[in-house]
């Protein structure tokens, strides 16, 4: 694979998105398409190919499929992973860009935890408006759907970098929408019940 610095970085946007959907499910994907010779990883990133690794990767996305899949509890699980998801990307981004000068490998890294976060933010938000809902179909619908986008945009940036971007910056879009009407939606609301409870104490 040609590994030019505007291809890189398209992958690495990919990448990047899909490990702030789902790192494990991203590790566990770039760990077996570079073990089955798919992509060839940077020496500096031949750590994920290992089996150890992608059998923990593997092992960690079982219990997150499960784990992200209870409303409430993923909220608390995605929290926690604030601190897991946009570090390694940072540091996958990193060493996937050691070809580079140190500043533009600075720079991407910035970029992946940037793009990482994105993902990690919108996505929590989408399950912070969503877990409320009396039925759990829909966060489970959001967490399957999560879970493939992640696995498929590792593969598909392998094959297709520049349309893997591409479609990472559909969804940040669509992301930034929602997150907009999300917060309008929640103001609306708290300045409806602060309404209720002014009117219900004021005197008859």
């Amino acid at each position: 694979m040609d590994f030019s610095p505007p291809k890189l970085f398209a992958l690495i946007t990919a990448t990047s998105f899909a490990a702030g959907l789902n790192l494990y499910a991203t590790l566990a994907t770039l760990g077996l398409l570079a073990r089955f010779s798919v992509i060839p990883l940077p020496p500096q990133l031949s750590l994920i190919s290992s089996w150890w690794v992608i059998g923990v990767s593997v092992a960690l996305f079982g219990v997150e499929f499960f784990a992200d899949k209870i409303p409430a509890f993923d909220l608390v699980w995605n929290a926690l992973h604030t601190f897991i998801r946009v570090p390694v990307a940072a540091l996958i981004a990193y060493g996937a860009a050691a070809g580079l000068s140190p500043t533009e490998q600075l720079l991407t890294a910035t970029a992946g935890a940037a793009i990482a976060l994105a993902a990690h933010g919108g996505k929590t938000a989408v399950r912070a408006a969503v877990t409320p809902s009396p039925e759990p179909f829909s966060n489970m619908a959001l967490s399957v759907g999560e879970d493939g986008l992640a696995i498929f945009l590792t593969w598909f940036a392998t094959k297709h970098p520049y349309w893997a971007a591409g479609i990472v910056g559909v969804v940040l879009v669509v992301l930034v929408v929602l997150v907009r009407w999300i917060v309008r939606s929640l103001k609306a609301l708290f300045r409806g019940a602060e309404e209720v409870v002014v009117k219900s104490e004021a005197p008859s």
